[in-house]
């Protein structure tokens, strides 16, 4: 009987899964390398609060590993980096290799723009002696999330003269800070009995930003006055350049380690930029790979992929066309034989909230970077749904490099979904499979990744370029 056990164990231990927990699997030393690498990725999420930061800061860390920006126009060799800046919103790296182009590239694919509330073009006004700012919510949040925390204002102004302002404010320690407001719960019976999605409505996130009067004339909408003099003398605009603006509210808090362990992160903006600072830094270490590696960092993903910063767009087949006619094959060419990770969160498990998953195909912190052979939602509408020809090249690839990894999808099937840049670069002919990080708490203002999980997905992004 002993020895019939003894078979069993063996023959479960060859044919079942093997699913551990990636903490038990490193050694010391790679603990301290997963902890010092999440240390340079928290400035990173604290610099890039926007699209726009996010591009400025990816750029400037490429400029310090060489890169230069690409010039269609130029003949490049195996080992040359080169960047392309898409109107300060999205921007690709590159770094060429040594076979020829018509076998393809390797593209990474992240998005820079997260959930957040944006300034109406005429925003400004007065109520009873209070200045507020009317906004108008970025892609999926949950509103009530929103009021009674400290936020941060963020964005670009052009003035009628057509010169640009930039504006960061309350992310200085002497910077003040802005907040909307709620009720308190002593008077908030009726606002109670709405809906969770309707706790707080899209016009009521209004943005108080300031409640002292100009001076003590007899003129009406003294408080509006006094801010406007305020960005008046600090940045020299007026209330038309609103109009010519892009401000966004973003919450003001700083990354920070979370819980006694310091195992995770907790930071604003997380979807997607962790995958997209993991892939910046695998771009950024690439050397001399044999096949062309790209990796995009793309915009407008939380509102569809729209405009032309978005990858419904055609910069990035554009940029390929400039690589193909340089090296004398076809963008089409170099499409087809091209293969994508799109670079995109995924659920975390919350044993808060176990009933939304399934359990055998969630993702779990610190199980490493998640492989999504779908996203999409009822029936897998909208979605790539990957082959098993290009999961078996991403598996032995990882594997074979000691990437920790798990597969996982976006909650349970009729309750789940959700979309990633995977369809849109399939549109262009490229093998694609969604690889990112697994987020606890996404689309809110403070989202929670595990540092093992980061550094995982760094290490399948590296690996996935040279290999």
């Amino acid at each position: 009987m002993s020895e019939e056990k003894s078979q069993a164990k063996l023959l479960q231990e060859r044919l079942f899964s093997k699913k551990k927990n990636g903490m038990l699997r490193l050694s010391a030393d790679e603990v301290k390398s997963v902890d010092s690498f999440c240390e340079n990725y928290k400035r990173f999420l604290d610099q890039s609060k926007t699209e726009r930061e996010a591009a400025k800061v990816s750029i400037e860390l490429a400029k310090a590993k060489g890169f230069t920006e690409f010039d269609p126009d130029k003949t490049y060799s195996a080992g040359d980096k080169v960047y392309y800046n898409n109107r300060d919103k999205s921007v690709i790296l590159c770094v060429f290799g040594t076979e020829p182009l018509e076998k393809g590239v390797k593209i990474s694919a992240a998005h820079i723009d997260c959930p957040r509330l944006d300034l109406k073009q005429n925003p400004v006004y007065e109520s009873n002696e209070l200045c507020l700012l009317k906004t108008h919510y970025y892609g999926g949040i949950k509103k009530y999330q929103w009021p009674t925390i400290p936020l941060a204002l963020h964005g670009v102004i052009f003035r009628a003269d057509g010169s640009r302002v930039n504006v960061c404010i309350g992310e200085d320690e002497s910077d003040p800070v802005f907040m909307v407001t709620d009720l308190l719960p002593h008077l908030a019976q009726e606002q109670s009995k709405r809906t969770l999605s309707e706790g707080i409505k899209g016009e009521e996130l209004n943005v108080l930003i300031g409640s002292r009067p100009f001076n003590t004339d007899e003129v009406s909408e003294q408080v509006k006055l006094n801010v406007l003099s305020i960005l008046f003398d600090k940045y020299g605009i007026v209330e038309d350049d609103f109009v010519s603006a892009e401000l966004e509210v973003v919450p003001a808090f700083k990354a920070k380690d979370v819980g006694l362990d310091r195992g995770l992160v907790g930071g604003y903006g997380q979807d997607d930029r962790v995958c997209a600072y993991t892939a910046l830094e695998a771009i950024l270490q690439c050397d001399k790979p044999k096949t062309t590696c790209i990796t995009v960092l793309t915009d407008k993903e939380e509102i569809g992929s729209v405009g032309n910063t978005g990858l419904q767009s055609a910069y990035l087949k554009h940029f390929i066309f400039f690589l193909a006619e340089k090296a004398g094959t076809t963008c089409p060419m170099v499409l087809n034989n091209s293969t994508c990770l799109s670079a995109d969160v995924s659920v975390a498990f919350d044993p808060t909230f176990p009933e939304v998953c399934e359990p055998k195909n969630a993702s779990y912190c610190n199980y490493g970077v998640t492989v999504c052979k779908y996203t999409g939602a009822r029936g897998k509408s909208g979605c790539n749904d990957a082959n098993a020809e290009f999961l078996s090249y991403v598996r032995n690839i990882f594997n074979a490099n000691s990437v920790i990894w798990q597969t996982g999808e976006l909650g349970r099937v009729d309750l789940g979904g959700g979309g990633t840049v995977a369809a849109y670069i399939a549109d262009l002919g490229v093998d694609v499979v969604d690889v990112g990080v697994p987020v606890l708490c996404m689309h809110s203002p403070y989202e929670i990744t595990a540092k093992l999980d980061i550094y995982m997905a760094f290490k399948a992004f590296y690996t996935f370029f040279n290999n």
